[in-house]
Formats: structure tokens, sequence, C-alpha cells
């Protein structure tokens, strides 16, 4: 008989840097300079030290760590194209300005406040200003000097920069219409203003594994995108109990997209603020660190699966169970609340929309200027790039509009400038890879030439690298930024192309096509193409996110379009 080789002991699995299991010991980079220093306190260094000695006197540690807490990022030097983003250090990429995020957390904006954001962006950010998917105003070309003077204006207004980047709870999404909508299931803003008062600023949440995305909406629509951030409450109706809200867990894009798992469970208004605790504090102890890849909510969640996240959220962190209930219907399709709509109280609101987010600090202070002539309560911003602005009375609707219309700000857009959302791209960021923003601009311009009188809805969104701020994966054009060869054999700027990506009712990541990319020179003909070949094959009522989930790849790579049915 033969002796038999001792079997091998199983290799120990590597510890993921989870602080409920011991792993406490910083494992990377990020992990120690937060363990240094809590990154909150980076602002006492700014006001006393940077913003006197200059953007040469920060600490590197600080410059592109603790700083991303006090929403401030350095932007990309002029002069590097794309194909430097990945081949140089990122100190390299450094310019001495900084891009700083505001958070609106879902909160209405006086005309005051409208006015500090306009006056910023006039006074110390060459009128730059974008409103992004996360419901911000982004600023660019921000001197160190004069950060503490931006803070002054900011928070006078009731507004801040707290925590708008960084490992922390990143701003808010909140229901542009919370507590006007005639529709609404409940309103959801007492929730939103607890929940930063108790926790923005909180150093028992202020080093997170990665960023933490919350939304919050009570309207029927799910105007915030719940299905892709890390922790959702959605508006719900419990037979017995009343409105309330289900509690969403998981969502996120980037390179490895994952949609929201739903626990189907009725959380009161007066409670929502805990058990965002409860979400947070999981993440915090729990959370993923070793890797920065994998640090996200996200991969918990789908390593747990929602039960064992639910069963450790009630019993080691609520201490008590959540109440059972069917999760809410969801929509065919989430409202930007764009146009003229009646309030509950007699008033309307007007969802207004710039083209592909970009604003400007003169537009802002203009805002301001109608949010005051008109007598309105004020503005809201929206996860779609766009602007919400409330309580206009009836007989100044048509008014209102108009002025709006004039300073760029449209309530009557056409679909491509309606459905069409860019990031920040090339042009600032230092992960980008091609231009987004101008691209996107001139994208809709042609769109708005070729097909001016579009009747469905058709979603475009512009994306610099992989990692989804405009939420690549789930529009009808989700165009990721990368390097591509042209006809010629030359490297140039150009998208891999995501189609038929969808939330809501057919919630998906779209279709990718093998080894099919489109030189940016060439998007204007391709989007006809595949858009010319969906108005010719479409069915009766048919989306081109349904559509695009079954048509000829023929079709969707562009080369061969039908023509469209008149």
């Amino acid at each position: 008989m033969t002796e038999q080789a001792p079997a091998r002991r199983p290799r120990p699995k590597r510890g993921e840097g989870q602080w409920a299991l011991g792993y406490r010991e910083p494992l990377n980079a990020n992990e120690q300079f937060k363990k240094d220093d809590d990154a909150l306190n980076v602002r006492a260094r700014i006001e006393n030290i940077y913003s006197k000695r200059g953007f040469a006197s920060i600490d590197p540690n600080d410059l592109r760590g603790r700083m991303r807490w006090w929403g401030l990022y350095t932007q990309r030097a002029p002069g590097f194209d794309g194909g430097k983003t990945a081949t140089l250090e990122p100190w390299e990429l450094d310019d001495s300005y900084f891009m700083m995020r505001v958070r609106s957390d879902g909160a209405l904006l006086t005309a005051d406040a409208v006015r500090a954001l306009g006056t910023v962006s006039q006074d110390f950010a060459r009128d730059t200003a974008d409103v992004t998917d996360r419901e911000n105003i982004q600023y660019h070309w921000i001197r160190i000097e004069d950060v503490p003077a931006v803070w002054e204006r900011l928070e006078a207004a009731g507004l801040d920069t707290q925590e708008a980047c960084g490992d922390s709870p990143r701003p808010f999404l909140g229901s542009p219409v919370a507590g006007v909508a005639a529709d609404e299931i409940i309103d959801g803003t007492a929730a939103l203003e607890e929940i930063k008062r108790r926790f923005i600023g909180n150093k028992d949440f202020s080093n997170l594994p990665r960023k933490f995305k919350t939304a919050l909406t009570g309207h029927p629509s799910h105007d915030v995108s719940p299905e892709t951030n890390d922790v959702s409450f959605v508006g719900t109706v419990h037979p017995e109990h009343g409105p309330g809200f289900d509690l969403w867990v998981g969502g996120g894009l980037s390179t490895n997209p994952m949609l929201a798992q739903k626990l189907g469970v009725w959380i009161p208004l007066e409670e929502v603020a805990d058990a965002w605790e409860g979400v947070a504090s999981i993440f915090r102890d729990y959370g993923y660190r070793r890797l920065r890849s994998r640090a996200r909510l996200k991969f918990l969640v789908a390593d747990w699966g929602k039960e064992k996240f639910r069963e450790i959220l009630e019993t080691e962190y609520l201490h008590r169970a959540l109440v059972d209930c069917p999760s809410p219907e969801v929509p065919v399709q989430q409202a930007d609340h764009i146009g003229v709509h009646a309030q509950k109280d007699g008033k309307f609101y007007v969802g207004i929309a710039p083209t592909a987010g970009r604003v400007s600090g003169t537009a802002l202070v203009a805002l301001a200027d109608l949010i005051e002539e008109y007598g309105a309560a004020g503005a809201r911003l929206t996860a779609y790039q766009k602007l919400v602005v409330l309580g206009v009375e009836a007989d100044r609707v048509d008014a209102f509009v108009a002025a709006a219309e004039k300073i760029g700000l449209s309530a009557n857009p056409s679909n491509w400038r309606r459905n069409t959302m860019a990031c920040t791209g090339i042009e600032f960021c230092k992960l980008a890879i091609v231009d987004t923003k101008d691209r996107a601009r001139d994208l809709v311009d042609e769109l708005e030439k070729r097909f001016p009188d579009l009747d469905t809805p058709i979603t475009i969104n512009v994306n610099g690298c992989p990692n989804a701020c405009a939420r690549t994966q789930v529009a009808d054009f989700g165009l990721k930024g990368q390097l591509v060869m042209d006809a010629d054999g030359n490297q140039v700027e150009g998208f891999q192309v995501h189609l038929g990506g969808a939330l809501g009712l057919n919630a998906n990541f779209g279709r990718k096509l093998r080894a099919h990319k489109v030189t940016s020179a060439g998007l204007d003909d391709y989007v006809t193409e595949v858009v010319t070949a969906y108005l010719g094959d479409r069915t009766e009522g048919e989306s081109f996110a349904v559509w695009a989930a079954r048509a000829d790849e023929v079709h969707l790579r562009g080369e061969k379009a039908l023509e469209p049915v008149t």
C-alpha cells in the first residue's frame, strides 16, 4: 500500500482590514494617513497655515488626502493629454488650483444662498460652476489663499463643504420636490436634516473605508437614483402604519457596478437617522479596508447577502427588529421634474435645465435675482444635473419661465439637453482620459439639429474615465472615456459604449458590444445612426432600452441605420 502524501493545510485567508474582526492596523497609505490624524482637523491648518503661506507649504498627505474632507481636490494641470493619466504619478498632474464641492443635501436654497454660490464663483472661481449629479455645486480655479474667505461667505448663507469628498458621508441626494409635490408619499426633509446635524463633522464617522453615498426620497418617481447609492431610503406605505421608508443598501457603479438590494422594511420618518447610523456603522466596522478597490459597501453586501446584513443591523446596531413591508412599486422611469408642475398648495415648481450641468456664477446670481423678483421659495438641485425652483405663483409662471430661458436655464429643453449628463472630464479632473463637458454640449447641439422633434426620451451619460461619476451604465447611451485607435491607426480620444442601461422598472447595466469603441470625433454620426435604427425598428411604445436589449448587433454598432418610420 502506497503511502499518501500529507494533505496540504489551506492557506489562512488574508484579512480584509475589517475593524470589527480585529484588523485595526492600517493596510495601505490611505488608512495610514487617516490614522495619523483625523482628516477633519486639516481645516485648522488650511485657515492658519496654508492659506497664509501658499500652495507650496501644504503637506502632501493633506494635499492629496485630508483636504478632500473639506471638499477640496487639486485640479488637473493644463497640457497633459489623456495618455498621461495612467502613466504619470498623481502629483505630476497636480495644478496649484483646487476644485471645490459645496453640499446642498437636498435642502431648499434661498435666494441668498443661490446668490452666495454665484458670487463665490465670480470672485474666486473664474465664474465656473457645475451642478453635479450629487446635488452639489462644483467650482474650479480656487486658490488656497482664498479658501477661508470662500468658507466664510458660504457658511454665512447656510452652506458648507464639510465631507463633500473623502472617505466620509458624501453629500446626500434628496427629492427636489420634497414637501411640495402633490403626489408625494412622505416628506423626508426632516430626516436628511437630522442625519446631517448628527453625523456630518462627527468624528465617529469621518474615517470610513471609502466614500459613503446617501439618497432619500418620498416621491413615487424615485427621483434620486436610489439603486446606485450605498444607502437609500425610499418612500413606501405600510398597510397599518402608513407612510414611511424602505431601506436599500449596497448600490454603486464604477468598474464593478451593483444595484442596491432592497430590505423590504418600513421605517418611520423619526427613525431614519438611527437606521442611517446603523448602516454607516456597519460599513465603518465591517467594511473592507485592505484594498481600496474593494472598500465600498456594495462588496460587503454582495458577500453577506441582504438577509445577513439586515440581521447584523438589527442585532448589533439597532437592537430591535425592523418592520416588514413589501418594497414599493418601481416607476418605469425616474423623474427629473423638468417643466412646470402644480404643487399641493396651489403654487408651481419649475424644473430648469442647463446643458450637461454647466452653469456659471453669473447665471446663479441671475437666478437668485429671479427667485426674489418672482417671490419663489427657493431652488433645489437634482440628481440629474438640473435645478428646480419652488413656490412660483400661478399667474407668474410664464414670465418666470421666459426669464429663466434668457439666462440659459430652460424649462422646455430639447430631449438631448434634458437627458444628457457629463462628468468633469479632462478639463479639470486628474482621473479623466477624455473631454466630456464640451463634447457633451457639442453633441447636444448637433443632435438637436438632426432630431429636433424626437418623440421619446433617450438619455446620454458622458464619462471621462471608468469611474462612472455620470452613471455610465444606466443610460441609453453610456459613454466611458478611453483612448482608441482611429481609422488611420492614430491614438485619439474616444469611448466604450454601454447601450440600453436604465434605472427604475427595467433597471440594468446596458449592453456592451465586444471590441466596440467609438472615436470622439465620430460620436455625432454614431449616435445618429443608432437612433435612426431605433426609430425605424421599434415597436409601438418600445423604449430605447428595451429595443437595445433585442436589437441586431449591426444596428448597435452603427453600421447600418434603418429609415425611421414616418
